[in-house]
Order: C-alpha cells, then sequence, then structure tokens
C-alpha cells in the first residue's frame, strides 16, 4: 500500500483571498491529476502569512471563510482527495467595554465537499517577528485523520517546536506528522528546522513532512524547500528553495514501519541562499505591490552595484533604471565604473549632475550661515538633492527607489534622512557591510538567473568605500575598519552581548563604546528607514524595539 503525498509550495498573497483561493484549487488539480491523495498548503495559505491587524477585521475573516467554503465546493469533484487548507478562524465578542478574542490560526481538512476537520494551532509563537498572541487564542485539541488506511497528525508551524503537540498527535493514532508552516527566512534558519524536526521525529517515533510557504511579504522571505523526514530523523525528500512547487512524496508501509520516498533538490551554499532571498524579496516586493519597475541612484560604489545586480535579476534589466548623480567630490573613476555596470547589465542609465542645486543651496544659506565653516551640513544636502531627483523621477514615472544602505551604516547612523535613506524599499537593509563585499564576490562568480556574469567591475569591490561628499572622503575616516564593526554590531545588536564581553573577545574598548553609542543616538533614524529584507535573526525593524527617548546607559 501507498499514500502519494503533495506538498504545494506556493507563493500566497496577503489578502488575495479568491486569488489564493484559486491557487489551492490549482494546486489540488494537478496533484489530483498526477496521484496524490493528500495534499498539504502552508499555514494560513488562504489570506497569506502575516496579515498583521487585518486579522483585527471581521470583514477579513469573513473573507478568508468564504474562500475556504469555495475551495470546498470547487474541489468536491475530486474524489478522493484530501486537501489541508490554512485560514483563521473564529469570530469576537465585542461590547462596548468587553473585547474576549475567539480567533485562532487554524486549518481544515476538506475531502469530496466536506470539511471533516478544523484544528486550532496550539502554540503561539511571539517572539522575532512573530507576534500571534496579539491576534489569536490557542488551540486545546489534536487533529488525527485518515487517508487511505493511513493516520495522519496535523501539526501548524511552532507545535513541532514543541513536545505535547505531536505526542498528543501519536497518543490519538497518528502513523505521520503534517507540519504546515509559514516560517520566516534567516541565514542558518533552514538547518535549525530540519535539526528541529528531526529531534521531533525521533522523540514521538513517526515521520514528518514538512510543509512550507515561499515567497516575499513586505519584510520577511519565506524560503520554501519543503521536506520529508523518516522516523530516524533522516531526511528522505526535500524540494527546491525560494520557488514553487508541487513536492510529491510516497508513504510506503511495511511490517516494521512508515517510511518516505522522495527526491532530495539540492542544498545551496549560504551565499547563495542569501542571494535568492534578496532577489526574491525585491521581486515580491515590486510584483504585489503593481510597481512597474525600480529606480536607483547608482553611485560607483559597491553597495549600489550590489542592489542594482540584485535588481536585475529579480526583475530583468528592463525593469531597472539608474541614475548617476555626480557632485562636485565625485572622482572621475566613480563615474566610469558606474556606467561600465549599467552597460553590463543593459539597464537605462542617466546622468544627472547636482552641482547646480548645490551652489543654489549654499547661495541660498550662505546669510545663514556667515562664520560657519562647512561641515557635515553641506555633505547632507548633498545626499538630499540626491534623494529629491530619485523621488521625483519615481512620481513621475511610477518606478519605486530602492535605497542602497547596509546594515552597518543603519547601525551607526552613516545615512541622511531624507537623502541616501529615501525610498521606498531597502533591499540590503539587513546585510551588513562584510557581507555586502562577500556577496559582490559570490555574485560575479555565477550567474544564477541567466543575466550576465561579473556585473560588478572588479574596482568597485577593491576600491576604499566613500560618500564623496567631501574632498578625500573615506568611510573609515568616521568609522571602525568594517570587520571590527560588523562584529561588534553583530555580538551586541544581534546577539545582545555585553560590553564587557565584546571587549573580552579582543576588539578595542574604544571602538566599542564608539559604535554602541552611534546604535543608541541612531535610532530615530532608522524608525523612518523604509523596510527592507530580513536575512538575519535579528533586523532592525520589528525584531528591534528600543525607544527614541531613553537615559539607561549599559
Amino acid at each position: 500500500m501507498t499514500l502519494k503525498i503533495c506538498v504545494a509550495q506556493l507563493n500566497f498573497v496577503v489578502g488575495d483571498m479568491p486569488g489564493n483561493a484559486q491557487r489551492i484549487i490549482d494546486a489540488a488539480r494537478q496533484a489530483h491529476a498526477e496521484g496524490a491523495n493528500l495534499v498539504l498548503t502552508p499555514e494560513l495559505s488562504i489570506c497569506g502569512y502575516a496579515a498583521e491587524d487585518l486579522f483585527l477585521r471581521p470583514s477579513f475573516i469573513t473573507a478568508c471563510d468564504e474562500a475556504v467554503q469555495t475551495v470546498v465546493t470547487t474541489l468536491a469533484s475530486l474524489k478522493g482527495l484530501t486537501v489541508v487548507v490554512g485560514h483563521p478562524s473564529g469570530t469576537d465578542n465585542r461590547t462596548k467595554s468587553v473585547w474576549v478574542q475567539r480567533r485562532h490560526n487554524a486549518a481544515s481538512v476538506v475531502r469530496e465537499g466536506r470539511v471533516l476537520e478544523t484544528y486550532a494551532k496550539r502554540e503561539l509563537p511571539n517572539y522575532q517577528v512573530f507576534d500571534e498572541r496579539r491576534y489569536f487564542m490557542p488551540g486545546q485539541g489534536t487533529c488525527v485523520f485518515e487517508v487511505d488506511g493511513v493516520n495522519v497528525g496535523l501539526l501548524i508551524c511552532e507545535d513541532a517546536w514543541f513536545d505535547e503537540p505531536a505526542q498528543l498527535a501519536k497518543q490519538g493514532g497518528a502513523e505521520i506528522l503534517a507540519v504546515i508552516n509559514a516560517s520566516p527566512f534567516h541565514q542558518g534558519k533552514g538547518d535549525e528546522r530540519i535539526d528541529r524536526m528531526a529531534e521531533r521525529a525521533k522523540a514521538v517515533g513517526l515521520p514528518l513532512v514538512y510543509a512550507h510557504l515561499v515567497g516575499g511579504q513586505d519584510e520577511v522571505v519565506f524560503d520554501g524547500a519543503s521536506f520529508m523526514l523518516n522516523a530516524d530523523g533522516k531526511l528522505a525528500g526535500r524540494a527546491p528553495g525560494f520557488q514553487e512547487k508541487l513536492f510529491f512524496g510516497q508513504i510506503a508501509r511495511s511490517s516494521s514501519a512508515i517510511t518516505f520516498e522522495a527526491t532530495i533538490a539540492s542544498e545551496h551554499e549560504p551565499d547563495a541562499n542569501l542571494w535568492d532571498a534578496l532577489v526574491l524579496g525585491l521581486r515580491d516586493y515590486v510584483g504585489k505591490n503593481g510597481f512597474p519597475g525600480v529606480l536607483l541612484g547608482l553611485s560607483g560604489g559597491i553597495d549600489s552595484a550590489l542592489v542594482l545586480a540584485i535588481a536585475v535579476d529579480a526583475l530583468g534589466a528592463d525593469k531597472v533604471r539608474t541614475v548617476m548623480m555626480p557632485s562636485p567630490y565625485t572622482q572621475d573613476i566613480s563615474w566610469i565604473d558606474a556606467r561600465d555596470m549599467a552597460k553590463r547589465l543593459g539597464v537605462q542609465y542617466d546622468e544627472v549632475s547636482i552641482v547646480p542645486e548645490f551652489e543654489a543651496f549654499k547661495a541660498s544659506l550662505a546669510p545663514h550661515f556667515v562664520g560657519r565653516v562647512e561641515d557635515t551640513t553641506e555633505e547632507n544636502i548633498q545626499a538630499r538633492i540626491r534623494g529629491t531627483l530619485l523621488m521625483a523621477m519615481s512620481n513621475k514615472f511610477g518606478s519605486i527607489v530602492v535605497t542602497t544602505g547596509n546594515k552597518s551604516e543603519m547601525a551607526t547612523g552613516y545615512c541622511t534622512l531624507y537623502g541616501d535613506m529615501a525610498g521606498g524599499f531597502a533591499v540590503i537593509k539587513d546585510v551588513a557591510k562584510t557581507a555586502v563585499f562577500r556577496l559582490a564576490r559570490w555574485r560575479n562568480a555565477h550567474d544564477p538567473y541567466g543575466t550576465g556574469a561579473n556585473p560588478i567591475p572588479e574596482r568597485i569591490i577593491t576600491r576604499p568605500p566613500s560618500a564623496e561628499l567631501r574632498p578625500d572622503q573615506k568611510d573609515q575616516d568616521s568609522l571602525p575598519e568594517y570587520e571590527v564593526l560588523d562584529a561588534i554590531i553583530e555580538a551586541y545588536m544581534e546577539n545582545d552581548a555585553r560590553m564587557e564581553d565584546i571587549v573580552a573577545s579582543g576588539i578595542a574598548q574604544a571602538d566599542v563604546e564608539k559604535v554602541i553609542r552611534l546604535i543608541r543616538i541612531n535610532e530615530y533614524k532608522r524608525r523612518q528607514a523604509p523596510v527592507g529584507i530580513r536575512v538575519t535573526h535579528r533586523s532592525f525593524g520589528k525584531d528591534w524595539r528600543y525607544p527614541i527617548t531613553s537615559k539607561f546607559r549599559a
């Protein structure tokens, strides 16, 4: 006896309940045609993950209910097919003074026009980017359903990270575990998932199938790579990462055990996964929000070069426009390298000098600045002129401005409000400067999307980074060496290390104190920055919630 399972690893759109229902229906029909008995869709597949405060609107829940019913009714004719659909369920009891929450993060088991069971997620994550307790109540029950002689225990994402839900499913007769998920990507998360699910499979002695979401949603990216594990925790099958896929596997029952049989997609190196996350995050932000393309300032420096390469891989050269905006301090090699890279990738390239505007600003302000020397004020004016020009072009042509600042700059405030921070989406906001260099070299050595090899001129990678806002300026004039800077940021900001422990690791105390101070005093800038793609376990955004006004000093 065999049972064929299909994991519908699909890219859903938050709030597009009719469209998401149709994606599920199309996948179920194809899976049925290929002989599948069971189709698993990801967590909250009917509405997309995560819908945030849309969950608080009764009309949103009603629309989800209607979409689930559409799936149930439409798939009624597919005999012998069971489909698991993720969706919110329940209502709120409201009076003038009391609000009683009765919503659940749920999944329904659908077969031949009926909902057999609905399961409510028991373990609700409330850390990092998750705040499910804001919207849902924990479930209390278990769900074990039968498909062609095999008892399937249903869990939703976080349930499988704890002992009790899986044990209760086994006690209820489950012979395999089906875990539907929406687990955001960060570097190293894929290995962590497999390790934890292997622990769970071995602990309960049951094979496990992990059905995962794929796609970008605002700040987060879901990487797919759904998988199947046998009861000994060993990998039996894995879908490709960062792409939609109907992933099939067979269940074989012998006298001694039930096992999975499936194909195992090759595992990519970490930088390839990071690149794919950035590409998918940008592509979906642009596509799902209906922008015709992107616009970016191309400076001849490494950050904008990296963003350009990501943008072309994500969208194609025809949807990317670059603008070089030289200042009085721009070196010739900057515009030469910018032209070179734009030509290599075949994107539209324009040059707009900011010298006339800069001189006009200085002339207007001169009577008010008498007796004061030029300083960061004049540097910021140049950045803000560029921001204004880019936003004007965005308004005129409709393309979204993507910013080019990295995590090291965001942490230390090495960026200008309403200048280089002006834009709609921050592609490398969570990528440290050292990783920027590493990714640039990786991309030059690979051509994963067929848009051209060696897109980034070597001189852009090797020359010392500079904002070019004053004569002979270098980033390291104001900041520690990037290897030191990023080590401090990782320890303090991402891992909550104490100052004294960072110093004890061998980093100069003066550098540690300086960077921590810069992180603290620049919170007001980060609050005004555009959203960007999260690729570490702690990014500036939902992961980082520090007050702007605070007297606390570590």
